[in-house]
């Protein structure tokens, strides 16, 4: 069975474009060290009715939106070393932190062991 890490993060709407880039970029970097598959998803249909939608966990502000991120690995081993190669790859050296399209601060993120796989 698979390991996939996740992420949701709000994103202003306005610096989407900027996070689609950043997001192109960390693609091309986990996904030449190791990664199965790397998705980028931006929010559509976030209030379902009768449920928890995806907003809860980040809370976000007006004018933002959430991106919901994964990348999926072999196992949680694999993770690891993927990870690993992907901080000290060159090309990470073009991530500014204070630069990012959004607040790191309020992103979500997990690793999960996959229990049903298709």
């Amino acid at each position: 069975m698979t390991y996939v890490d996740g992420y949701v993060i709000p994103v202003p709407k306005k610096k989407l474009a900027a996070y689609k880039k950043m997001a192109q970029l960390g693609k091309k970097v986990w996904m030449k060290n190791g990664a199965l598959e790397y998705f980028e998803c931006v929010g559509e249909d976030l209030a379902p009715k009768g449920m928890t939608g995806f907003p809860t966990l980040v809370k976000p502000k007006t004018g933002e939106t959430v991106v919901f991120s994964f990348v999926v690995f072999k196992s949680r081993k694999h993770r690891d070393q993927v990870n690993a190669k992907v901080m000290k790859d060159p090309m990470m050296g073009s991530f500014d932190p204070s630069a990012m399209p959004f607040d790191c601060k309020r992103m979500t993120y997990g690793g999960f062991k996959t229990l049903v796989q298709g």
